[in-house]
């Protein structure tokens, strides 16, 4: 247990640090910025009213849990915690399959007890609420651990950890992405209530829309606020990787390449390449972190996820790509409507053989399309940062030589 002085010096940190990152995250959130003018801003203001996540309500609640979880410590990496987070995970993906079998069985489509299957829903529901905690401790200790064990403490200097980790296992909130019709770019990113149903983000894109751009309300694995949210529908690696994802998108929006990327969320100075660049460059680290705890703990032999081609044989990755690549080949024609056509004639195929997207449109690539270290992206950027990183000496240095960057010139200057 921390000592009075470390206990209130912690607590101050942590709380200056969400002052910092509320204030950063309300800039982004607000929806202002780059392009279409101020009817278009207002219309986006009054559709999404009703849905818009509300940081600094959550920025203080997570205040409000720190000063109760200050006095508990921070459990080591024992092995019977780590089986509690195994158990945990394990639960997870039973609820998953128990929540389709009743989906099923509430159609028609599936003889079963339903009564039966939501009543074990509800004690695994029940369990793991329980151990939600426990496991959130846990697993920020082993990622401390991993993050000291590659140098990296914070980007100022010196060995003192900065930010805090801190993250919350729980349904994080949606995105809504606006792309233009002519190009894929991302122009507007707004962040929404979690748990949404159908209706309610097909009735926001659809008056979005009526504006003559492309949007798409998608789910997300994390978010950047602080504490950080992290889905609790994923499995164990997906989720150990979007904690120090999301972990470092917090310790670069203290560097240049962060900050210029917080400017170009809040359309103040878009730059897509910077976006692509900062997107990559913390999914890259956080993989390669992730992987490191998920070996050492708990006997990872998994995939990186969504690489690798399934047993039938069809390669979704390759196929997304071929996809894009025609997109932009139509749209550099001025070709919109038969883009528009094309993808959504690709939707549908897909759609048979086991790859169910709601929508498929010129908003979901310029989402997917900033993770250029992605099997699906076509942006040169990802393989850039695969050269670059492979010629660092460390994590810790290919971090520190992109966090710096300020362009892509930087980038393709590093690598020369």
């Amino acid at each position: 247990m921390p000592g009075t002085s470390q206990g209130i010096e912690l607590l101050n940190s942590r709380f200056r640090f969400g002052l910092l990152m509320a204030a950063s995250l309300m800039v982004f959130l607000s929806g202002s910025g780059c392009a279409r003018g101020p009817d278009f801003d207002d219309h986006l203001r009054e559709v999404t009213a009703p849905y818009r996540f509300d940081v600094s309500r959550w920025e203080f609640g997570a205040f409000l849990r720190e000063l109760g979880r200050l006095g508990r410590g921070t459990p080591g990496s024992t092995g019977n915690a780590t089986a509690v987070v195994a158990e945990y995970f394990e639960n997870a993906a039973r609820v998953g399959r128990l929540e389709a079998r009743a989906e099923a069985i509430a159609a028609g489509g599936t003889p079963g007890d339903l009564s039966a299957v939501e009543k074990e829903l509800a004690e695994l529901r029940e369990r793991n609420a329980a151990m939600a905690a426990a496991v959130e401790r846990q697993l920020e200790g082993q990622i401390r651990e991993a993050l000291s064990g590659q140098g990296i403490f914070n980007p100022i200097g010196g060995k003192i950890p900065f930010p805090p980790v801190n993250f919350h296992l729980g349904m994080p909130p949606h995105l809504l992405v606006i792309s233009p019709r002519d190009r894929i770019e991302s122009i507007r990113r707004v962040t929404l209530l979690p748990g949404m149903t159908r209706e309610d983000m097909e009735s926001i894109e659809a008056e979005i829309d009526r504006h003559g751009v492309s949007s798409l309300v998608v789910d997300l694995g994390g978010l950047a606020t602080y504490p950080s949210y992290v889905t609790d529908a994923a499995d164990l690696r997906f989720v150990l990787d979007t904690a120090h994802e999301e972990w470092l998108h917090q310790y670069l929006a203290f560097t240049p390449l962060g900050f210029l990327y917080l400017l170009d969320l809040a359309g103040i100075r878009p730059d897509y390449e910077i976006a692509t660049m900062n997107e990559t460059l913390a999914s890259m680290v956080s993989k390669e972190l992730g992987g490191l705890i998920y070996e050492q703990y708990y006997n990872g032999d998994r995939e990186t996820p969504g690489e690798g081609t399934p047993p039938s044989g069809f390669d979704f990755n390759r196929e997304m790509r071929e996809i894009r690549r025609t997109v932009d080949g139509y749209l550099a024609r001025g070709e919109i409507e038969p883009a528009e056509r094309f993808m959504e004639m690709k939707r549908q195929y897909l759609a048979t053989r086991g790859y169910h997207l709601r929508k498929l449109n010129q908003a979901y690539f310029a989402f997917h399309g900033t993770y250029a270290d992605s099997p699906t992206s076509i942006s040169p950027i990802g393989v850039e940062m695969k050269q670059l990183r492979s010629g660092s000496d460390s994590l810790r240095d290919f971090l520190d030589t992109v966090s710096v960057m300020t362009s892509r010139q930087d980038l393709a200057e590093s690598l020369r």
